[in-house]
């Protein structure tokens, strides 16, 4: 009895990954525009990866600056997640997914207020749904003594 349970649940396992192939395969082939899933994709590029803020004084020490991409992929890009090295920096990213040929943009403030003067190097991660994943940007400059 103990068999029979056995090998009906592995026939049954057996016929559903069957079925769960051939849909795989039916989402994957060619879509009426002529382009297959593996055609289709997001791909960010920043018109810079690094971002320099210059020499200011500690009594102003609110900087800010955009770092702005465009999606040169063929499917509308996603941005997920961007965040900092440190909480003294703050990136605001577009939140709309951007479609191919479109640009957006990841705007940073970095605020020096209540930190030691002198240069620094701060970096944002930003993850998307791109073909490359995971890109780092930086920002640097120096804050000088009031």
């Amino acid at each position: 009895m103990k068999k029979a349970l056995l090998l009906i649940c592995f026939t049954i396992g057996i016929a559903l990954g069957m079925i769960a192939q051939s849909q795989k395969s039916i989402h994957s082939e060619v879509r009426p525009n002529g382009s297959s899933n593996a055609d289709n994709y997001a791909e960010i590029k920043f018109d810079t990866l690094r971002y320099d803020l210059g020499v200011f004084p500690e009594s102003d020490p609110v900087r800010q600056c955009s770092f702005i991409f465009t999606n040169v992929g063929t499917a509308p890009l996603i941005i997920n997640q961007a965040f900092a090295s440190c909480g003294c920096t703050v990136p605001a990213f577009t939140k709309e997914p951007v479609k191919p040929g479109a640009k957006g943009s990841i705007d940073v403030t970095y605020n020096g207020k209540g930190l030691i003067p002198g240069p620094f190097s701060k970096t944002i991660t930003v993850r998307s749904n791109a073909k490359n994943k995971i890109i780092r940007l930086i920002i640097e400059g120096e804050m000088t003594d009031k």
